[in-house]
C-alpha cells in the first residue's frame, strides 16, 4: 500500500543550457541540451520515492514514445503506475527549459494529456487513495480535478497538500478550505490573495488571510531565503541552506516531495520542512531535474 499519492502532472523536460537568453527575433547558439523526466507531480513523486517512500501516481500520458518512457521511469523508481492512464490522440506533456549560467531557469509547459486528467480518474483510484497518509496536488492539471480531489480526500480522511503552481488568479480558495497544507511561493501567494507580498511581514499577513479562510497550514517558499511556516499557532522561519547553485530546475518540487516523505515518516511539520530545505538545496548542486534528486543514503552522506 502506498503512503503518498500524487494526483498531478508529468512532463518530458527538454533542457537547453544557454550562455544568455536570446532577444526577441534573435538566434544564438547554446552549448548543450539534455532530455529528462519532469512535471511538477512526477517530480514530487520521484523525490519522495528516492527517499524511500511508497508512492502512487494518478496522472495521464499521451500515446507517444514519451508516454512509454514516463511509465518506465515511474516503475524504475518504484512508483505504483497502476493509475497512469493513456490518452489516445494526445501528446504527452512537455516542458522546454532554459538554464542560464547562474543556475536560474525559464520554463514553458505544454500540458498535453495532463489536461485530460478528470475527476472520474480520481474516483477510479479512490480505493488506493484511501490508504495513503498524504495526497499531493499541483496546478498543471484541470482545476476541477484539484477541487474534486480535495473534497474526496476529506471524505476518505486523507490530508492533502496543494502546490498552487503555476499560479491561477481565479483559483477558488473557498473550495480549498479542507487542505492540510498550501505551499505557494511569494508570487503565487500574492496572486491567490490579492495582497502585497513585498517582504516577510506582508507574506505572513497574506498567509494568515488564507488560514482565516480554512486552510490548515500555509508554507510560503522564498527560494534562497528559506520558507515561512504559518498556521494557527504562529509563524516560524525555515532557514535557507547555502550551496553553490548549478541548476535550480525542480528545486521546489524536491522540497515538497521531501517534505511529504519526512512528514509521513512521522517528523513534526517544522522539522520535516527543515529536512526538505536541505534536500532541495542539495538538488540544485547538480544538473537536471529528477536526476538531481538524491537517494536517502546519498542525502544523509551530505547532510547527516
Amino acid at each position: 500500500m502506498s503512503k503518498i499519492a500524487v494526483v498531478g502532472s508529468n512532463m518530458m523536460d527538454l533542457i537547453t543550457y544557454v550562455n544568455r537568453m536570446p532577444l526577441r527575433g534573435e538566434t544564438i547558439e547554446a552549448p548543450s541540451f539534455e532530455m529528462g523526466h519532469g512535471g511538477k507531480g512526477a517530480n514530487q513523486a520521484i523525490a519522495a520515492a528516492r527517499l524511500g517512500s511508497k508512492v502512487m501516481m494518478v496522472t495521464r500520458v499521451g500515446d507517444d514514445t514519451f508516454a512509454d518512457a514516463t511509465i518506465a521511469n515511474f516503475q524504475r523508481n518504484g512508483i505504483d503506475a497502476t493509475h497512469v492512464l493513456r490518452t489516445p490522440g494526445r501528446s504527452s506533456g512537455v516542458a522546454p527549459i532554459f538554464v542560464e549560467p547562474s543556475g536560474e531557469n525559464s520554463i514553458l509547459i505544454v500540458k498535453g494529456a495532463n489536461a485530460d486528467l478528470m475527476p472520474a480518474d480520481v474516483d477510479a483510484a479512490a480505493p488506493a487513495l484511501k490508504g495513503c497518509k498524504l495526497i499531493l496536488m499541483q496546478m498543471e492539471v484541470p482545476v476541477v480535478t484539484v477541487y474534486h480531489t480535495v473534497k474526496m480526500a476529506k471524505e476518505l480522511g486523507v490530508p492533502t497538500l496543494l502546490n498552487p503552481a503555476p499560479a491561477a488568479a481565479d483559483l477558488d480558495v473557498a473550495r480549498l478550505a479542507d487542505l492540510a497544507f498550501l505551499t505557494p511561493n511569494e508570487t503565487e501567494l500574492a496572486t491567490l490573495t490579492g495582497l502585497p507580498v513585498g517582504n516577510e511581514g506582508e507574506a505572513e499577513v497574506a498567509a494568515r488571510s488564507l488560514i482565516a479562510r480554512g486552510i490548515g497550514t500555509v508554507v510560503v517558499t522564498m527560494g534562497g531565503r528559506g520558507a515561512l511556516l504559518v498556521d494557527s499557532s504562529g509563524t516560524r522561519r525555515v532557514a535557507p541552506v547555502k550551496v553553490q547553485p548549478v541548476d535550480t530546475t525542480g528545486a521546489g518540487d524536491a522540497f515538497i516531495g521531501a517534505f511529504a516523505h519526512f512528514y509521513t515518516e512521522g517528523l513534526p511539520v517544522f522539522e520535516a520542512l527543515s529536512e526538505a530545505a536541505k534536500y532541495a538545496a542539495d538538488s540544485i548542486t547538480r544538473r537536471g531535474t529528477q536526476r538531481s534528486y538524491a537517494t536517502l543514503a546519498d542525502f544523509r552522506a551530505r547532510f547527516p
